[in-house]
């Protein structure tokens, strides 16, 4: 049986975090929590709506406060939006109050899952979406490296499936 220590997902948009991160609260009997569904709840905004009037730093500060306050929880399982890794402070807490797990996924598949979805302010600009993803892999999956426990490539599989993974791999560490 899994330890209820913290579980934090990284990783890009479109990685699955969410929803696999819902999975795998759910299988352990843990508290999911999404930080940008947080922001949401805590501005009454969508993050679109926050990017356009506070711009990228300004959501990138609350996001900073809100994941500080969810990893001081114990035994919760949270999904942290794409960018968060920018923050050195971030990552210094996600290392040091959690298992880090890193979902890694292709392009091509970030390509798949996002291609409807109007909530992502980085893919709402004239450039097209896969220049800005490969963008943001060259800038963050170092980071997301840098301070994973565990990766998991999330491709293919149901996120049940990679969920049973992940527990998997708590079980050996």
């Amino acid at each position: 049986m899994v330890e209820k220590r913290n579980i934090f997902l990284i990783g890009p948009m479109g990685a699955g975090k969410s929803t696999i991160g819902r999975q795998l609260a759910q299988q352990l009997n843990m508290e999911f929590f999404d930080s940008d569904q947080e922001i949401e709840r805590l501005t009454g905004a969508d993050i679109g709506w926050v990017f356009d009037v506070e711009g990228e730093d300004g959501f990138r500060s609350r996001e900073e406060k809100v994941i500080n306050e969810l990893t001081e929880k114990q035994g919760i399982v949270l999904a942290t939006g794409g960018g968060s890794i920018k923050s050195r402070e971030t990552r210094n807490r996600l290392s040091a109050r959690g298992v880090v797990i890193y979902l890694d996924t292709t392009i091509e598949k970030q390509l798949v899952r996002t291609k409807r979805d109007k909530k992502r302010p980085l893919l709402q600009a004239k450039i097209p979406s896969r220049e800005v993803l490969e963008a943001l892999a060259r800038e963050r999956n170092p980071l997301y490296e840098e301070i994973a426990d565990i990766t998991i490539r999330a491709n293919e599989q149901s996120a049940k499936v990679v969920a049973y993974h992940i527990i998997s791999m708590l079980e050996r560490n």
